[in-house]
């Protein structure tokens, strides 16, 4: 039989998670040339001009910018990222890179983080321009390289080297937020306004090497695992933020809950209850050990990665304390150190960002939030762009979509597709 025709949005993105475009870091990545020359060739196809860049071989960026009604007005950068995390396909019901859209679901890795995004932007802007109209303003459409390895790259070196991509921005738009979430079987939408402070480190255990079989007091592997475990169990209080608070304050509305109880109100929020309480409090999570070379040999040196994500302005405070906690024999390094951003919920982006959910979605409102991730507007913030993550999803309640972010099984109703597509169009003709 036929495969059956799915809209355009669904099968831009299925092409997309076809690509492999796994991010392993430390320079090792695939298939992000292939990705942007297909997003080229679409962009090509609507009449745009593109332009490539690459700091390293096949780490691709590419970038075409659309002429809008107004010029007088600041242009508008829409972007997204190509490189997904890598997926171990023996752990998936459906081969992670196939792109299988099976009983109104599209599968597969980047289907949630971001391809999805990038179809929505892809076939958005196609849509107004096949039609012959035009967006309110100029549209930079940019898609980056290396964003799981922090951007750097990826959007880090493109707004080092080619700045003039983003002449004349100074807003912008991409993942983590629009989405829906369900609060005591009422919906509400999330719009990311901040992202918390990314700081990845490594700690260094040194000992003395020796024979496996004897007593032995000064061993590396044995300092690391006690560093790593006093990180894991430590539990960071609740510091909240000026959108934070404006979180807990929609949850109260929506439930009568009072606000007095963070976690307690996140929880009303079902399958989005992590995501929301990683963003009240630093997070310490041991995500890579590497130590030793043979059963009977004790290491001289062990190691360990860190994903620290912090409250903005808390950084150097985290550090400090960090490093109380493992010890004075545990060297902490930082390998990557970024910003973190946090805007008002306010202005003509916002509120042209939330009126058009209103026109898809009436009545539902509404709520600020701080991603405990990052995107690549940090980068753009060095540009003095201001960034938003607003990646339009009207999804069912029992979905657990922020959890299958660098999950397994990632998976996006194709109708949410449809509906982030529509609220996008939506918004670039009105804004």
């Amino acid at each position: 039989m036929p495969e059956p025709q799915h809209p355009e949005v669904a099968r831009v993105a299925r092409d997309l998670i076809r690509i492999d475009t796994s991010n392993f870091g430390g320079g090792k990545a695939a298939g992000e040339r292939e990705a942007a020359e297909y997003v080229g060739a679409y962009l090509e196809g609507l009449g745009l001009k593109t332009h490539y860049y690459e700091a390293a071989p096949r780490r691709t960026n590419v970038m075409a910018r659309v002429s809008g009604r107004d010029s007088s007005k600041p242009a508008l950068v829409l972007h997204g990222h190509l490189d997904v995390v890598p997926a171990m396909p023996e752990d998936w019901t459906v081969d992670p890179f196939a792109g299988e859209i099976r009983d109104g679901m599209l599968w597969g890795r980047g289907a949630v983080d971001m391809k999805n995004m990038d179809a929505m932007i892809l076939t958005a802007v196609a849509d107004l321009l096949r039609a012959g109209e035009q967006p309110e303003r100029d549209l930079v459409l940019a898609f980056f390289a290396d964003e799981e390895n922090g951007g750097v790259e990826g959007s880090t070196q493109v707004i080092k080297n080619h700045p003039e991509w983003f002449a004349g921005a100074t807003e912008a738009i991409s993942e983590v937020g629009g989405y829906s979430i369900t609060v005591d079987d009422r919906r509400a939408y999330l719009l990311q306004v901040g992202e918390k402070a990314l700081i990845w480190i490594r700690l260094v255990a040194k000992g003395r090497a020796g024979h496996g079989s004897r007593l032995h007091e000064d061993n590396s592997v044995v300092k690391l695992a006690e560093a790593v475990a006093a990180i894991g169990r430590t539990r960071w209080p609740i510091r909240l933020t000026p959108t934070t608070t404006a979180l807990l304050q929609g949850l109260s509305d929506l439930t009568g809950r009072p606000v007095s109880d963070p976690d307690a109100l996140a929880a009303a929020s079902g399958p989005a209850e992590a995501f929301l309480r990683s963003t009240f409090r630093t997070t310490t999570n041991p995500t890579v050990l590497s130590a030793g070379y043979k059963h009977n040999v004790i290491p001289e040196r062990a190691e360990a990665l860190i994903d620290v994500r912090v409250i903005p302005g808390t950084e150097d405070e985290v550090l400090a304390e960090l490093q109380g906690i493992v010890g004075d024999e545990i060297v902490i390094e930082t390998v990557v150190r970024d910003i973190g951003m946090e805007t008002p919920f306010s202005g003509g982006l916002v509120d042209a960002m939330v009126s058009s959910l209103g026109r898809h979605d009436p009545g539902v409102p509404v709520i600020p939030y701080l991603l405990g991730a990052g995107t690549d507007n940090k980068a753009l913030s060095r540009l003095g762009i201001t960034g938003y993550g607003f990646a339009p999803l009207r999804l069912p309640a029992d979905l657990d979509f922020t959890g299958m972010f660098h999950g397994v099984d990632e998976r996006v109703p194709v109708e949410s597709l449809v509906f982030g597509q529509q609220v996008l169009i939506d918004l670039l003709r009105s804004y």
